[in-house]
């Protein structure tokens, strides 16, 4: 092939004083020559270069800095090898990423699906299950712990608040870490971590601490959804994913079913806790919260029996490894099916070139071990961030924004009537209660003992003299204006009591929890508060209404039906039919709340919507780790997953704020927001027949 640099001559002349050099393509050859002095003959040269080594000549333009001309040549030619070399790479790794889809889902095929796989869905779906508790824990123990560390109205929603907060964070940081350290690897990691936060919450005595907690915990197993569904597709052949993928769905729903009925079953009892001193209280709300540890840690033992995913070591030129799992999985399930004969006969497994490991190792070679672990950390989260910015790409973005609407419409509807239905309840009980107050106007009580509870009462301008209230419980009582004088109050409980502009005279509050938080606008003389109980009261048959757990576990119930049905149908009609169908059913079902007049209306509506709306969430799924390649599949899951949440906190506060004011809204929002969802998800391409890129 002709050289271009060659073929087109390109003089440049350089003055150095006495020579003129010359740079061509002409016979010359870049050589300096003589053109002030005449032309020596052969013998005049020859007498001036005898002793003279050829190799010890100096080239004269060396002394201004000139490069040779042998050299610039030699470095052009690099060049030119250099590019050939990266445009074959590039064409090889073009074709080696377009023929390993097919190829693995070919081995995956060969490997069928058995064993091995049954075994991984009962492990990733305990860690579903663990993700499915720790959204339900902090509503169930939220009641008792308000009261048992004194937490204020605006304190309680922060908790809540910090939660879902952590759970967006944890899910975008450990879906985009999934992509680079491995799927197996951060499940670990956000298990262990929910793990041990979880169980130091259990024994955290002051808010400060168990929101801390609380959060950490969070962060740790909002990136469960993300690395579960994306570890588990890899292990499945095609016409396998959507069914078993929905039927890995259910186990969000046993997780609820599990907070709710161990909720019950275990936080009413109060006698089940302990104390050690004053300073430590162990409640049985406490105890609730460790026994829901137990999913997350039988999903973590199990996945020290699981390998890596084969998938994601081919994607990073791992070979070996991913051939050794890969004929695991194939003899494990063979072997189950009784052919244990069947030999494993793939030999070579077509893998893409990838630098970016080879860089973190050559730069992490070099310095002290905590440079190198710097390097390395710092590396990671540079590809990190360019595998996010990567999924702007023009052939990702439109599918991305589809997805992003979808996620949103269905969890700001789903999340928002999740907080309004119990809320709902709680008014509905809330107005009933009210709806019963005893009202006592001017009376005049004297020299009485009051022995027996005092329960949703209003006593104005009331006036009570030489009056002992000793040994009882007052719940939901307010004095207005009220006279107290030469009284003695003695072992009192109180719940929801306020004195309010009341004069309170020569009384002694023995041992009770009448703070004088309790007492507003009131005039006290001479008034004893004799050793004060410390802490918060909890009443646990106040706080812990059967109905809300009732409520919870029929909703997580309510869902199986629609899990079975998705599940068995999501490769036959698709899964856009299945989302889009959901959706709009969903919305129907929506209206349906404006009959809501009763507390067992709201349940019955509560779940028929929870019925519909799942398969929609299962499809949803599905359809997002399937449109997605390996290598970005788990980042972009995250990012929908974080959305997810943030949509959650959204509607957790729109819909709260509408309680007790009108339905109205509330249902409107929910409607318009699964119609726009259901609609856009027409427009998603179906993935029931597509190869894993």
């Amino acid at each position: 092939m002709d050289d271009p640099y060659h073929n087109n001559v390109n003089q440049q002349m350089i003055d150095t004083g006495e020579y003129t050099y010359t740079q061509d393509g002409g016979g010359h050859d870049g050589y300096p020559y003589q053109t002030d002095y005449p032309q020596q003959d052969e013998d005049a040269a020859s007498d001036a270069t005898e002793g003279a080594d050829e190799d010890d000549q100096m080239y004269e333009g060396e002394y201004q800095g000139i490069p040779h001309p042998d050299e610039i040549k030699e470095a052009r030619r690099a060049a030119r090898l250099e590019a050939r070399r990266k445009a074959r790479l590039a064409a090889q790794q073009e074709e080696e990423e377009e023929n390993l889809p097919e190829q693995y889902e070919t081995i995956m095929e060969d490997c069928g699906h058995g064993r091995f796989q049954w075994m991984l869905f009962f492990v990733l779906g305990l860690a579903l299950m663990a993700d499915g508790v720790d959204g339900f824990v902090v509503g169930f123990v939220l009641p008792s712990a308000e009261k048992d560390m004194c937490i204020s109205n605006a304190d309680k929603g922060l908790l809540g608040l910090l939660v879902y907060v952590a759970m967006m964070v944890g899910a975008l940081v450990w879906g985009g870490l999934c992509d680079k350290m491995g799927r197996r690897k951060c499940l670990i990691y956000v298990l262990t971590i929910d793990l041990i936060f979880s169980f130091l919450s259990c024994f955290a005595q002051s808010y400060g601490f168990f929101l801390f907690f609380r959060f950490c915990s969070g962060f740790g197993i909002g990136g469960s959804i993300p690395i579960v569904y994306t570890y588990f597709t890899e292990f499945l052949q095609m016409d396998k994913r959507g069914e078993h993928l929905s039927w890995l769905c259910m186990f969000w729903m046993l997780g609820g079913l599990y907070a709710s009925f161990t909720a019950w079953g275990i936080i009413p009892h109060y006698g089940w806790g302990f104390a050690i001193g004053t300073q430590f209280q162990m409640h049985s709300w406490r105890l609730f919260i460790l026994v829901c540890l137990l999913p997350a840690l039988a999903a973590l033992v199990g996945i020290f029996f699981m390998p890596e995913s084969p998938r994601f070591l081919l994607e990073n030129a791992r070979h070996d490894e991913a051939w050794m799992i890969l004929r695991k999985v194939h003899d494990t399930n063979w072997k189950a099916k009784g052919e244990p004969e069947r030999v494993f006969t793939v030999t070579n497994i077509k893998t893409p070139q990838t630098q970016e490991d080879e860089f973190i190792e050559i730069q992490s070679d070099t310095g002290t071990a905590f440079q190198r672990w710097t390097v390395r950390k710092m590396t990671m989260l540079q590809q990190v961030m360019a595998n996010v910015m990567s999924l702007s790409a023009p052939e990702l973005r439109l599918q991305g924004l589809l997805l992003v609407i979808v996620w949103f419409c269905l969890a700001f509807s789903y999340h928002g009537l999740g907080v309004w239905f119990p809320d709902m309840i709680k008014y509905m009980q809330y107005e009933e209660f009210e709806s019963k107050v005893r009202v006592f106007h001017r009376e005049r009580v004297e020299r009485f003992h009051f022995n027996f509870s005092l329960v949703n009462q209003i006593h104005r301008e009331g006036e009570y003299i030489h009056d002992k209230f000793a040994n009882i419980e007052i719940k939901s009582v307010k004095f207005e204006e009220s006279l107290f004088e030469n009284c003695y109050f003695e072992d009192i409980k109180s719940t929801n009591t306020f004195f309010e502009n009341c004069t309170i005279k020569n009384t002694v509050f023995y041992n009770t929890d009448l703070w004088q938080e309790k007492f507003k606008n009131c005039r006290m003389e001479n008034t004893t508060f004799l050793h004060p109980k410390t802490g918060c009261h909890l009443n646990f048959k106040e706080e812990n209404d059967i109905v809300i757990y009732m409520v919870s576990f029929l909703g997580s119930l309510a869902v199986l039906p629609g899990n079975i049905i998705s599940a068995l149908f999501m490769d036959k009609i698709g899964r856009i039919r299945i989302i889009g169908g959901s959706m709009l059913a969903s919305s129907a079902c929506t209206f349906l709340l404006l009959l809501s007049f009763s507390q067992g209306a709201v349940i019955c509506w509560q779940c028929l919507f929870y019925a519909v709306s799942v398969a929609a969430w299962n499809g949803l799924e599905v359809i997002s780790v399937e449109l997605y390649p390996c290598s970005k599949r788990a980042t972009a899951f995250g990012i929908l997953n974080g959305i997810c949440k943030f949509a959650a906190i959204m509607a957790s506060f729109i819909f709260a704020a509408f309680i007790g004011i009108t339905k109205i809204i509330p249902i409107f929002l929910a409607f318009a927001a699964l119609v726009c969802g259901g609609l856009v998800a027409l427009k998603l391409p179906e993935t029931r027949e597509k190869i894993l890129s």
